[in-house]
Formats: C-alpha cells, sequence, structure tokens
C-alpha cells in the first residue's frame, strides 16, 4: 500500500488550509494523508537537516511513498526522494528552490551579517500567529543543499504561481528545464496558490492516478 504524506511550508504547521483541504480530499477518496509537524515542537531550532531527517524516519519500511510539500515542505521532499528510492512520486507547491538566493535579496546584507552575528532573528510563524526567534544555524544549513544536487529521475509535478515574490517561477522553470521527468504547471497565483488548490487537486488525482471516492462517500464541495 502506497503511503501518503503532505508537507507543509517554512513557518506553517499541519493546521494550514492547503494541509486541511488536501487532508480532506484524500480521505474522500479514502485514502489517509499524513501531515507531520515539521516544527517539531521547536521551530527556533529549525533546519533543512532536520526536515529531511524527521520525514525520512516516518517512511514506512519497504513501502512505496508519495511526497507532496509546498514551500520549504517541496524542497524538503525533493530532497527525501532524492535519497530515499521507496520515494516513488513527488508534487511540489511552489517549492522553494534555490532558499537561500532568494531570501538573501529579500533580506539585505545588512540583515543577514546582523543575523550572523546575534545568532537569532525574529521570523512571523504564521501556524501560531506570532513572531518567533529562529537560530541562524538554518541559514548556514540550507547552504549543504544546492538544487543542482537533486538529480534522481522519478515522476515529478510541480506546481508555481506566476506572480509568485517569495520563489521565482524562474527558480522551478530552470529546475524543470534540465529534467524532462518533471512536468511544471505555471498558474495564476501567488506563493500560497490558494486560489488554484481546486486545479492543483485535479491534477494530483491522475497524476498519482488515485482511486475515486468510494461509492456512497459523501461529495466535498470545492
Amino acid at each position: 500500500m502506497t503511503a501518503y504524506f503532505y508537507l507543509h511550508g517554512f513557518a506553517s504547521s499541519p493546521r494550514s488550509a492547503k494541509a486541511k483541504y488536501f487532508r480532506d480530499r484524500f480521505r474522500s477518496r479514502g485514502l489517509t494523508l499524513q501531515i507531520p509537524d515539521l516544527n517539531q515542537g521547536d521551530f527556533s531550532h529549525l533546519t533543512l537537516t532536520r526536515q529531511i531527517q524527521q520525514v525520512e524516519q516516518l517512511l514506512p519500511p519497504d513501502e512505496p511513498a508519495v511526497l507532496l510539500g509546498s514551500s520549504l515542505g517541496g524542497l524538503t521532499a525533493a530532497w527525501v526522494a532524492q535519497r530515499q528510492p521507496q520515494v516513488i512520486q513527488v508534487v511540489l507547491l511552489a517549492p522553494a528552490f534555490d532558499f537561500r538566493t532568494h531570501w538573501r535579496r529579500q533580506l539585505g546584507e545588512t540583515a543577514l551579517a546582523q543575523w550572523h552575528t546575534t545568532g537569532w532573528r525574529s521570523q512571523f510563524h504564521y501556524g501560531e500567529g506570532q513572531f518567533v526567534p529562529l537560530h541562524s544555524e538554518f541559514w548556514r544549513d540550507c547552504g549543504h543543499y544546492e538544487t543542482a544536487g537533486l538529480g534522481r529521475s522519478l515522476p515529478t509535478y510541480i506546481a508555481h504561481g506566476r506572480y509568485d515574490d517569495t520563489i521565482p517561477p524562474q527558480a522551478s522553470e530552470e529546475f524543470a528545464r534540465s529534467r524532462p521527468w518533471v512536468h511544471l504547471d505555471l498558474l495564476d497565483s501567488d506563493h500560497s496558490l490558494g486560489n488554484q488548490v481546486f486545479q492543483i487537486w485535479q491534477a494530483i488525482q491522475v497524476f498519482c492516478d488515485l482511486p475515486p471516492a468510494p461509492l456512497g462517500a459523501q461529495s466535498l464541495p470545492d
């Protein structure tokens, strides 16, 4: 049996709108979508390495897995799939390719230098609804994961908003250009892809060849 996982984005949580939407849609197909809390109760010491290792430990042994991931969760999914052959498909929503390049541009060199000097930066956490300190090890650790290292050939679906000013769509276009196993949809949306979840769900059903809803199952509004 295939295991399905949804990996939420940076400074988000399993309670995000997209996480709940896709959980309910998978449930309507008689499937369980596991949504781990990548914060692990300690967002302040978050690293990409920690997220990758957390997801790897959750994968069922000797069973295929499909990973869905949003933003940094998408980057996490891509790296888990690179390292774990039991991952047979990935669905990436505005994946955070070349994350440090884009964040450097947004933060500026002065703010980055201050982060390195003090060791801490105040980051708004959408899941908690407040600012939370984030250790600079997060930034250093992300430097170990260059997108060029993602070379495993496996079915990959990417949805990215044309108007994404957090992770520009060009990052996904560049990723897909040299990887013929990647299907990229550019959608009329921003980084959240919030106005395109129904279209993405339609694509996921086809891409993952999901079973139809069980007879007698209650249909969900989209």
